[in-house]
Parts: C-alpha cells; sequence; structure tokens
C-alpha cells in the first residue's frame, strides 16, 4: 500500500526529533542527575541557626540538657559535623547551631515536638532569632555548652523600651566575638571550662536580652518558622531573613 501526501517518518528523523526536545532517555537520566546534585550540594552546604529558650524549672542539673542535645546530634548527623555553643542561664538559654540544612531542620522540628509536651518539655518558648544559609565558615571549632552562673536581674525594667534590632545586633555580636576567643583553646571537653568566660565576662549577653527576645512577637517560633519555610511564598521578617528564597541573608 502506498502512502499519498505523507511522506514516511524514518527511526532517525524520530530520534533526531526527541534529542532535539530534550525527552530522550539519555537527556531524563541527565535532567534526573542534575536535579540530585542540585539537592545533595544543598544538603552538604553550611548553615548556621541560632535560638533562645526558657528553661524547665523541673531541669534539677542543667547540664542535662547539653547531654540531651548531644544525644539528637548523633541521631541527626549521620556523621556530619555539628558545631556551635549553648549558653545555659538560671533560666534561659541562647543556641547557636552549624550544620547541614538536614541537620537544623530536624532541630526545628525537634522543638516545634517540645512544644507539646507543654511544661514536661526541657525547653519551653523557644524564638528562632536567625537562620543564616551558605555561610562560608564555622565559627565553633566543635559543638560544647556552658553553665553560667550569673545573678538574677530585674529583666521588665531594662529593657522595655529598647530595639529589638539593638539587642539582636548586640547579642550576634557577642556571640561572634565568643567564637573568635574558643578559637584560642584546643577542642576538649564539650563544657567549656570556667575559666574560659572568666577572662572575658562583658562577652556574656545579659540575660535580660534574652527575656526580651522571648517576649518579642517579631521572632518566630519553630512551628511558624517550619510553616513560613515550606510554604512557597518569600515571607519577609524584619529581621531581613527572606523565608523561602534561596538568597537570604547571612548573619
Amino acid at each position: 500500500m502506498e502512502d499519498h501526501g505523507k511522506a514516511r517518518e524514518t527511526p532517525w528523523k524520530s530520534e533526531a526529533a526527541s534529542e532535539k526536545n530534550g525527552t530522550s532517555y539519555f537527556h531524563q537520566l541527565l535532567n534526573r542527575r542534575i536535579v540530585m546534585s542540585a539537592r545533595e550540594d544543598v544538603k552538604c552546604l553550611l548553615h548556621r541557626l541560632i535560638f533562645v529558650s526558657k528553661l524547665s524549672a523541673d531541669l534539677a542539673d542543667k547540664r542535662g540538657l547539653g547531654d540531651y542535645w548531644e544525644g539528637q546530634f548523633q541521631r541527626y548527623s549521620q556523621g556530619e559535623a555539628v558545631t556551635g555553643l549553648l549558653l545555659l542561664y538560671p533560666s534561659y538559654t541562647i543556641h547557636v547551631l552549624e550544620s547541614s540544612s538536614e541537620v537544623l531542620y530536624c532541630v526545628l522540628h525537634e522543638l516545634a515536638r517540645m512544644k507539646k509536651q507543654g511544661g514536661r518539655a526541657l525547653v519551653l518558648d523557644p524564638k528562632i532569632l536567625v537562620m543564616s544559609h551558605n555561610i562560608p565558615n564555622r565559627l565553633f571549632n566543635q559543638w560544647c555548652y556552658k553553665v553560667l552562673n550569673v545573678p538574677g536581674q530585674h529583666l521588665a525594667d531594662k529593657y522595655n523600651e529598647s530595639s529589638t534590632d539593638g539587642i539582636v545586633t548586640e547579642c550576634l555580636t557577642k556571640l561572634l566575638q565568643i567564637g573568635k576567643h574558643l578559637t584560642k583553646y584546643p577542642k576538649g571537653s564539650k563544657n567549656i571550662p570556667d575559666s574560659v568566660f572568666e577572662k572575658v565576662p562583658e562577652l556574656i549577653i545579659p540575660q535580660g536580652s534574652i527575656h526580651h527576645l522571648l517576649n518579642c512577637k517579631e521572632l518566630p517560633t519553630p512551628d511558624q518558622f517550619l510553616q513560613s519555610y515550606d510554604s512557597p511564598l518569600n515571607v519577609l521578617l524584619d529581621s531581613g531573613h527572606v523565608f523561602g528564597s534561596i538568597n537570604q541573608s547571612r548573619v
């Protein structure tokens, strides 16, 4: 039977059209590989999370919280290094973590899970101070913690009229200075010796600053952060962090 008015499509023309349109099996494998490689690159990039929280009144030995987080990191990291600093005050904490996005994402989910435990949780009412993406270097050479025996303050009086931006800047500046100071000491115990901070007491972040930040409506809870992070919309907060965007501010 003859074909009238219709040219026969040869196999090589069909393959050429597929190649041109990028629909060949080779192109599909190549595109899939590119996507997987991009995801792996994002996973391996270094990120930094800083959050503040209240301490449970039932926590008799504050070192127990340090041991708890260390155990959690061993579960999350799967060989990925976790560095940072946990400062334990009489009633508050401020925690810096440096690791992959996957590890920090697990930490955020753990903080959100603790909220469901109510007063039984080790960490209460956490607020996210900052999340920095694609940071070039680690600030800390290991993860460690320090129980601070600082005197109590009249927390509500001093910081009522202080700007949140100023307090955030103060906290971040002191954390950067602490990180630089700790590089003078070799890796050792996870519990920082008293002598380290006795030499630089001015670097200790005031409890009043943490108290103020915990009461700031501008700072998101872990639940709010995760909701914004998973949202396709880009939400710009006062801190300058753009949730859901790949071009995020660095701190």
